[in-house]
């Protein structure tokens, strides 16, 4: 079954700095992970409510957060960069 999808305002900013052919790649990605939210691999420690998706785009490795509500079936896109700080970021 196909869960809903929602972008925090730090996805919204990230998302908008990237080029148009990174951004067709996410999409593509985000379509992926709303048909099946387990794709991606659960972190633990201080990030354990999310999941990251890694993926190439443009010869560079790109990572995409997002938590889950299972309640209501619903992906919250929490951010999207590459790998580098991706995680010490997201801890900000």
């Amino acid at each position: 079954m196909i869960w809903s999808v929602r972008q925090t305002r730090r996805f919204a900013r990230q998302y908008k700095k990237l080029h148009d052919n990174t951004a067709a790649d996410v999409d593509s990605v985000v379509e992926k992970v709303r048909q099946s939210p387990e794709i991606g691999e659960r972190k633990k420690g201080d990030l354990a409510a999310l999941y990251v998706y890694k993926f190439r785009s443009s010869c560079q490795l790109y990572l995409l957060g997002y938590s889950l509500d299972e309640c209501v079936r619903l992906v919250y896109l929490e951010a999207v960069g590459p790998h580098e700080n991706f995680y010490r970021d997201l801890k900000r």
